[in-house]
């Protein structure tokens, strides 16, 4: 059993337990009927109907128990090797190194998530992943409970995610945003391909940042998110990033992509946060391939 006391931001406009629950947290129908037979929602402490109205500063207390959440175990893994870069009592963003997994293929198979499980002592969720050659921000859930509501905030496009990709050639523009569709190539299952017909919709925002002999330093801003996403569209525009083992021929030390920054609004305290990432090994890539 465990109980979470949030509350209310300032500026929270008044509403009713049942908005509350249901439009702004998103807990699920099943979840709410727990809640409320099992009287284990309170404000300021005291048991109130959906209809109550809540506003600033009001406390609100929700306890779960194993029936409500079934606890998922996942094999914990490593958590000498997280470099945490935020964390409270629902969320938890790490510096994801280049080489590591985000999650497993496999049960038993060790990877990012199950060493952040280690860290926090508790098993965590994806929000969203990163391939196993990029390195960056990454943002994981710490309960089931925010999961469905950050994953909201993700697809209404308010989490923001910026890389550093270090592409091929010369950019004619300042910044440019890619539009086309994504899909996966029916001739190689490991890769993506441009589909105008069948594709997924995908946009990327490119923002030139230093022009190399051979190379640009560009900035890419994910308004959706597929699977090789920066690496397809710029790879698709004639500029693939160096290093990359699929949609390039330049060798490089690694994939020379990095996610540098994540912020998102805290879906409970309303702070903003921020963080930002470094990168040894892209930072000596960058080095090694821009130096002549």
């Amino acid at each position: 059993m465990v109980t979470y006391h949030i509350t209310l931001p300032s500026g929270q406009n008044p509403l009713t337990v049942k908005e509350l629950l249901e439009d702004h947290w998103l807990v699920p129908r099943k979840i709410r009927h727990f809640l409320r037979t099992k009287k284990h929602l309170l404000v300021n402490d005291q048991q109130v109907t959906w209809q109550t109205s809540v506003q600033t500063n009001d406390k609100v207390s929700l306890t779960f128990d194993d029936e409500d959440y079934p606890k998922k175990a996942i094999p914990f893994g490593d958590k000498t090797l997280v470099d945490c870069l935020y964390e409270d009592e629902h969320l938890i963003i790490v510096n994801k190194p280049e080489g590591m997994k985000t999650h497993g293929n496999e049960p038993t198979e060790l990877a990012l998530l199950n060493h952040v499980s280690a860290y926090v002592g508790a098993t965590c969720y994806v929000v969203h992943r990163l391939d196993m050659e990029t390195s960056g921000a990454i943002l994981f859930a710490k309960n089931p409970f925010v999961l469905p509501i950050v994953n909201r905030l993700l697809e209404c496009k308010k989490i923001s995610r910026h890389y550093w990709a270090l592409a091929e050639g010369h950019f004619e523009q300042k910044q440019v945003t890619y539009r086309n569709k994504i899909g996966r190539d029916r001739h190689d299952r490991r890769k993506r391909v441009i589909d105008a017909k069948h594709g997924q919709r995908a946009v990327t925002h490119i923002t030139n940042l230093k022009a190399f002999k051979e190379a640009s330093l560009v900035n890419c801003q994910l308004e959706t998110g597929r699977t090789h996403q920066i690496r397809v569209h710029l790879s698709h525009h004639n500029h693939p990033i160096l290093g990359d083992p699929l949609y390039s021929k330049k060798a490089a030390p690694r994939l020379m992509l990095h996610a540098h920054q994540l912020q998102l609004t805290h879906p409970f305290t309303r702070q903003k946060i921020t963080v930002k990432a470094t990168s040894e090994s892209f930072e000596r890539g960058l080095h090694k391939l821009t130096e002549h």
